[in-house]
């Protein structure tokens, strides 16, 4: 196809793709903007789904609600039980969880052939494939894009991550996370979440979503009404909201409202105690059908898939064990139960409900109508197999890497020293220090190619008073000093750890014209003082070897940085700072 505005193709020049990736990026908008959405086709009739549903009979209906745990990297006996599940129990989809992508197409097309109904496959993938699966592309954390103020770049990512998950043959993505992070102390979002904004959380979310969904994909919103403003995880215990309806509503639930209305396809609930909006003692959000059916359907007009978060976790079966949980999910209004401790056991429990008039089988078939047309508008009508060859290739596509270092670049926030970066000069003597890791890094590295007279030094995050003395002896010898301190967890949320001893190694190189660049979370800033005295303070939000490059371009007066803080740090850092 040719571009309406020849101006067009110069436009994406300069945005680093190149015309043929850019017309294809607008053909596939395009194609899937012009297709009936999954909401809107919940309201058509839809005579596969008919014809499949009048064929299952009450066991086999339940059965649909049920999502299981897969892996590829736990061996073929875990695979096989798995097999037996699909086989026997008939349920409606599977979550994957770690593994490759090449032993997952594999795997998905033997799971599929051993399923009446086809399987729904999906997995969380906020930050796409690499959240699960090894040897594909892991995106920027949603907090590192909470930073970026070019949404287009978000929505072409959501394009991306569809193509992957449609390559090896996943429908939907249990993403984004659209949850408000106003509490720099959650243990469980953080990072995961774009900020503590709730309109810019409501943007990049957005952006990312139509994504995703004009890429062919459903998605999931979480974790309903608002998991941002909890101190405690409820994978290990149930979190308690002690919040006000009315702050509720006008907070957590907000980006959730306005998603909903631009066409969400799912909404994730998630586990916790929320008096205000239901009192029963002890009652998780997804079994309360005051939330899940009250206000999420009936007050936020949702009509899409509602699925649980998983069954497992401590906050939803702490108070209600054996199997209980189970049939309250279903009793509350959630479409799918993922990963239930038993999904045998809870079918059989759902099917004694039902018996017993406790559950209307109304409300079995009104879930069960909504996954078989989330299984057709994916394509499950038409029988096809996952195209086992090449998958490594086709989940690591170039434009896809070229658009993760757009997307680095774009996040780049500079809090500090606009000004004194223009005074660092190639041709000076320059130390340039890595803190946290104990090896010469990506950042150290590039900068050296442009920092001729460069000497490396490296303070692991264990580093004495003594190791750091053999540095700080050498420095006097430099004109000038760059820092990068470095969150080397593959989860970097807060309390990273360093020596009391290298705390106060940052605070002295602060107080002199020293400059740093942050791969952390920025709510570790609080945890350094003396940072705020920095010539140079730049956030580049996480480790990875393209967040390192980013920043090395910054400091060397390549790049010019565009990011805003999505999250307050401290009385010195606020949100929306940078220069």
């Amino acid at each position: 196809m040719k571009f309406k505005y020849p101006i067009l193709a110069f436009f994406f020049s300069l945005t680093g793709l190149s015309v043929a990736q850019a017309q294809q990026a607008e053909s596939q908008k395009q194609q899937h903007t012009q297709r009936e959405s999954y909401i809107k086709m919940l309201s058509t009739p839809n005579p596969w789904v008919d014809s499949v549903f009048k064929k299952l009979n009450r066991r086999q209906k339940i059965a649909q609600l049920f999502f299981v745990r897969a892996h590829t990297d736990m061996g073929k006996v875990f695979e096989d039980s798995i097999a037996r599940v699909v086989k026997k129990e008939r349920i409606g989809g599977l979550v994957f969880f770690q593994g490759g992508p090449g032993r997952q197409a594999i795997l998905t097309n033997k799971y599929q052939g051993l399923a009446r109904v086809p399987l729904l496959i999906t997995s969380d993938g906020e930050w796409g494939l690499g959240m699960r699966l090894d040897s594909t592309i892991s995106y920027p954390y949603q907090m590192a894009l909470g930073a970026v103020q070019d949404k287009q770049l978000i929505y072409k990512m959501g394009l991306e991550v569809a193509k992957d998950y449609k390559r090896i043959g996943m429908h939907m993505n249990l993403a984004p996370d659209v949850d408000v992070n106003n509490n720099p102390k959650n243990p469980v979002i953080n990072y995961r979440s774009f900020g503590e904004n709730k309109y810019n959380v409501t943007a990049k979310a957005s952006a990312y979503m139509k994504g995703m969904q004009d890429g062919g994909l459903l998605v999931s919103l979480k974790h309903f009404p608002g998991h941002g403003d909890t101190d405690v995880d409820s994978h290990y215990d149930l979190p308690k909201l002690p919040f006000s309806k009315e702050r509720l509503d006008s907070l957590e639930i907000y980006p959730f409202r306005e998603l909903i209305k631009e066409g969400a396809a799912g909404v994730m609930i998630a586990h916790m105690n929320i008096p205000a909006l239901d009192n029963t003692p002890n009652m998780p959000s997804t079994l309360s059908k005051p939330i899940v059916t009250g206000i999420l359907k009936q007050e936020l007009g949702f009509k899409g898939i509602v699925i649980s978060d998983a069954m497992g976790m401590k906050g939803v079966v702490k108070y209600f064990k054996d199997g209980e949980a189970d049939v309250m999910g279903i009793i509350a209004g959630n479409d799918i139960l993922e990963l239930s401790e038993n999904s045998a056991r809870a079918i059989k429990l759902v099917r004694k409900a039902v018996r017993s008039g406790r559950i209307p089988m109304e409300r079995i078939d009104e879930s069960v109508k909504k996954i078989l047309t989330a299984k057709y508008w994916a394509g499950l009508n038409v029988k096809d197999k996952v195209n086992e060859n090449n998958v490594y290739a086709e989940v690591n596509r170039p434009e896809s890497k070229v658009l993760l270092q757009q997307l680095a670049d774009a996040a780049m926030t500079l809090l500090r020293g606009k000004a004194y970066l223009k005074t660092l000069s190639a041709q000076k003597t320059t130390a340039i220090i890595s803190i946290g890791t104990p090896q010469v890094t990506t950042f150290q590295q590039d900068l050296g190619k442009y920092y001729k007279n460069a000497v490396f030094y490296t303070l692991d995050k264990t580093a004495n008073a003594n190791d750091i003395a053999k540095v700080f002896r050498d420095l006097g010898y430099f004109d000038q000093v760059i820092v990068g301190i470095h969150d080397t967890r593959s989860r970097p949320g807060n309390g990273m750890v360093l020596t009391a001893d290298l705390k106060m190694f940052i605070k002295d190189m602060a107080d002199k014209n020293t400059v740093f660049a942050l791969f952390a979370n920025p709510y570790n800033i609080a945890a350094l003082p003396g940072l705020e005295n920095s010539k140079v303070l730049l956030v580049a939000y996480q480790k990875e070897d393209f967040m390192q490059r980013a920043a090395a371009a910054v400091l060397k007066n390549q790049l010019m940085p565009s990011g805003k803080l999505p999250v307050t740090v401290n009385g010195s850092f606020k949100y929306g700072d940078g220069e």
